[in-house]
């Protein structure tokens, strides 16, 4: 079991502070602007999701909670990583590590941690068999799609084998799904989650793709309900911004998801009903077609 408990943020630096405002705004988070930075939240207790400051656009790290003093103290020995008071949001203490490619990786402990923000509600669902919304209408007013947490960040690496074992070290992240070409043994990247135990988590947290060369592939952020997703997509479109892929269901991960392009070219995700494993689930294998395939929706022509 590992002391990681889950992906925290994402941090940017993009050339203009107002237009990516803008965006979160649409996308469904909360911002605000904190000593010159851009700063989006979710619902969900986190002091945010996201970082950006002001310059030329580029992927500048990603941040992870641990669980105790002693599991930070543990792994940022491993490098030797200095631990420090951390001067972000929500306090605590801080170690930045630096992956085998150079990419900082933050590790954040005892933070303070906002109120959660309670999420619009939806009425609720009628099955084919079981009826359970029965006098009411189902009313929405248009309104972004309500983002809960950030809820995993997929990179490119130099080599996947020297990132995975570097990531597995220190945040005992475990495999969920192996993607493969041609042979198993031909390994591609890696979908990764937290080992809580008997905890269920996402079923992956980090998704490594061993591409050659490093940068950031995409965030995804979770959305309270399939509605929600549906609302914040429509609010994106009529605002004109690039769409990715989507909406569709993934094979692994099950998750409903709908990519979309920032004002700077990254890409972002909503997501909602993901499968939530636990260690006793293992690991596994799957073709590569079944990371581009979908139980439903549009071919993909590509990664997003």
């Amino acid at each position: 079991m590992t002391g990681i408990a889950d992906i925290l943020y994402v941090r940017f630096r993009v050339p203009d502070l107002d237009v990516q405002q803008k965006f979160l705004d649409d996308f469904g988070c909360i911002t605000r602007r904190e000593n010159g930075a851009l700063l989006a939240k979710g619902t969900d207790a986190n002091p945010f999701i996201y970082c950006a400051e002001q310059g030329e656009a580029a992927f500048l790290g990603l941040g992870f909670e641990v669980l105790s003093k002693a599991d930070l103290e543990r792994i940022a020995a491993i490098d030797g990583a200095p631990i420090a008071a951390n001067e972000a949001p929500g306090g605590g203490l801080i170690a930045r590590l630096h992956d085998p490619d150079g990419l900082p990786v933050d590790l954040v402990y005892g933070m303070d941690r906002p109120a959660p923000v309670t999420p619009p509600k939806r009425q609720p669902l009628n099955f084919g068999e079981e009826r359970r919304r029965l006098g009411q209408r189902v009313a929405y007013q248009p309104a972004p799609g309500s983002v809960k947490r950030l809820g995993h960040c997929v990179i490119n690496v130099t080599d996947f084998r020297t990132s995975e074992a570097w990531y597995k070290e220190r945040l005992g992240l475990l495999t969920s799904d192996e993607i493969y070409m041609g042979q198993e043994d031909n390994a591609l990247g890696a979908f990764m989650r937290c080992n809580r135990g008997e905890l269920h988590v996402d079923h992956h947290t980090l998704f490594l793709i061993g591409s050659g060369k490093l940068g950031f592939q995409h965030a995804a952020f979770e959305v309270a309900d399939w509605d929600s997703l549906m609302l914040g997509h429509d609010v994106l479109r009529k605002a004109g911004y690039e769409h990715s892929w989507g909406v569709g269901k993934h094979i692994l991960g099950s998750q409903v998801f709908d990519y979309w392009k920032d004002p700077n070219g990254f890409t972002v995700e909503h997501f909602t009903d993901g499968d939530l494993l636990n260690e006793s689930f293992g690991s596994h294998k799957a073709p590569f077609a079944q990371l581009l395939g979908s139980h439903w929706g549009p071919e993909a022509k590509g990664p997003p």
